[in-house]
């Protein structure tokens, strides 16, 4: 069963997690899209972030099916949701400015990226909606503290299909802010990365991620009841 709860959090958290996108995928998105619209080509931006959606929903089904085994096969499950919000703090102080331990996280995925990053440059500059697609399929696969998080956070539904909504939901939640180009770019990112806006999403993520502790909720629900 995929929670509701699951989805709108995935979205908030891609939403709230602005800032990093911009300063991870914002100067490529940025770049892209001024080029797209001296050119005419203003649906490339779409593309390109219609590919990083892709990359995310297929990133969430690899990880739904290793989740799903876990749970089934070992038990995993409330191992899963402790990780999960232990991640969800963690990113609530990286947003924060106030830890970077998620900068370890995103190392892990440096590996990978070397054996991507290649394709996508063979792809740049854009110069068809099929390479506008291709390299956002990409950049999906950047090492990115917030996508990781959101992936792991993703991780605990326990199927195919809710790990990949889910992480579809956080994608949708990002496109505000990478689809913003020009002098609207600029607007958004001071206002994203203004100290009280990231401190503010710092503490929203932390207090959730508190939240999201099996032991917190279960003494939650014993009050009440």
């Amino acid at each position: 069963m995929i929670e509701t709860a699951a989805i709108s959090s995935a979205f908030l958290l891609g939403l709230l997690g602005s800032a990093h996108c911009l300063g991870m995928c914002g100067g490529l998105a940025s770049a892209l899209g001024m080029s797209t619209q001296r050119g005419g080509k203003t649906h490339y931006i779409f593309l390109y972030n219609l590919g990083r959606l892709i990359s995310y929903a297929i990133a969430g089904a690899i990880v739904g099916s290793f989740g799903f085994w876990l749970t089934q096969h070992l038990g995993a499950a409330i191992f899963l949701r402790y990780f999960a919000a232990i991640i969800l703090i963690l990113l609530g102080l990286y947003l924060g400015k106030w830890f970077n331990g998620l900068i370890m996280v995103e190392r892990l995925g440096q590996q990978l990226w070397r054996l991507i990053q290649p394709i996508a440059k063979h792809l740049m500059p854009v110069r068809s909606g099929r390479d506008a697609l291709l390299v956002g399929m990409v950049w999906g696969w950047l090492p990115c503290g917030l996508v990781y998080s959101a992936l792991i956070y993703a991780s605990v539904q326990g199927s195919v299909v809710g790990t990949t909504l889910v992480m579809v939901c956080f994608g949708l939640g990002t496109l505000p802010a990478m689809l913003a180009t020009g002098l609207f770019a600029k607007q958004l990112s001071s206002v994203v990365s203004n100290r009280w806006f990231r401190s503010g999403t710092g503490v929203v993520m932390i207090i959730y991620g508190v939240w999201s502790l099996p032991f917190v909720q279960t003494a939650f629900y014993r009050l009440l009841g």
